[in-house]
């Protein structure tokens, strides 16, 4: 194992750690990334299959799905998604469940809503939201999209209702599927996080207003999947995959708030959207809103954003901020991170030309070759 050559001491990355009745060898997680490489019906394939699996071959001991969609309305975010809608989604699933699984892993799916971030969904060109208001920026190129957001129609109580039992039913097929949980998410401008956000949700019934109403709709939806007795993380965070600047207005107030609210998962998720952890979770009086969960929750943190980097992983975990750390663009790139780590050895260097022209494994695959070449 890496050893700090003054202290001579493990990294604490390579220590244990507990997520609910689950014991992980290190605190190293896959971090959702949305790869648009299902078939387009939203079935996993083998290419897949393999993808998930060498995380979990290279040392990790938890791997987070991509944002998978849970109905056949308004949830699919992206042409390509995986579902978990479906018998077929179930099915397709089940080999890469079982693959993470042979290789020693635990394995989430993170269920996802896109509402008004919806770029791509052949059960409907409607969009929808906590109120109608458009989207900041435009539809994302590197998911197959392009030109400003559609205004969504403002979500109805039967609306609302039906997202609850969406999840719900999503929960039971990933049991099906083979998952060890689900998490929720809650984050990057998606549904949850709509109506979390104050420019996007307008609304004046009991789900807008104050943070403590907003966050309602997320609590629901965790409390209907805590009901089933399954694993449940939720996903947070302040940027977006539309608006990297945004932060909660009372950030440390906000803050409190959600993570009161939602204190009974079995853990939180704090992400970055591809920002640094640093520039995203600090705040004016020196604390972050990654401790904050801890402090508030007594749940185990899972934090993103850089968190390949040793010594910002070392200042993370030592510092108290978080539990887990979650690797995005590290692990596409080291899918061995947790050996390397251990090893001493150099981690290669992500280049965004393994995303171009769109972020699917297959493009991923063969920049790859192309280097190897």
């Amino acid at each position: 194992m890496k050893r700090d050559t003054a202290m001579n001491t493990i990294h604490p990355a390579l220590t244990p750690t507990r997520i609910g009745a689950h014991e992980l060898r290190s605190r190293y997680a896959v971090a959702p990334m949305s790869r648009v490489s299902a078939t387009p019906d939203g079935v996993p394939t083998a290419e897949m299959a393999q993808y998930y699996k060498e995380f979990a071959d290279g040392g990790f001991p938890l791997v987070i799905t991509e944002g998978t969609y849970v109905d056949t309305r308004h949830s699919q975010g992206y042409l390509n998604q995986p579902g978990l809608a479906t018998d077929r989604h179930v099915e397709g699933w089940r080999p890469v469940t079982a693959g993470v699984h042979a290789a020693g892993g635990l394995m989430i799916t993170q269920l996802m809503h896109a509402g008004a971030l919806s770029q791509g969904n052949p059960y409907t060109d409607e969009r929808i939201g906590p109120s109608a208001v458009r989207p900041r920026g435009v539809m994302l190129p590197e998911y197959g999209g392009s030109g400003s957001w559609p205004v969504p129609r403002e979500m109805s109580t039967q609306d609302i209702d039906d997202v609850v039992a969406g999840f719900v039913a999503a929960t039971h097929n990933a049991v099906a599927a083979g998952f060890d949980g689900v998490e929720i998410h809650a984050a990057n401008g998606y549904l949850f996080d709509q109506f979390i956000t104050d420019y996007t949700n307008k609304r004046t019934d009991s789900y807008g207003g104050p943070m403590a109403n907003r966050v309602r709709l997320t609590v629901q939806v965790l409390d209907a999947i805590k009901a089933t007795g399954v694993l449940v993380g939720v996903r947070l965070s302040q940027t977006k995959v539309n608006d990297f600047t945004y932060r909660w207005p009372d950030a440390e107030r906000d803050a409190e708030t959600i993570y009161t609210a939602l204190a009974h998962a079995d853990y939180l998720h704090i992400a970055s959207e591809g920002r640094n952890w640093l520039d995203t979770a600090t705040l004016a009086n020196g604390r972050t809103v990654t401790s904050i969960a801890r402090e508030v929750t007594g749940l185990p943190v899972i934090v993103n954003g850089g968190m390949h980097d040793t010594a910002l992983a070392a200042k993370v975990l030592d510092g108290g901020h978080a539990d887990v750390l979650s690797v995005a663009r590290g692990a596409l790139v080291n899918p061995d991170l947790p050996r390397r780590v251990a090893a001493g050895a150099e981690l290669e260097r992500f280049e965004h030309g393994m995303l171009d022209p769109m972020v699917t494994i297959g493009n991923a695959r063969r920049w790859k070759e192309s280097r190897q070449g």
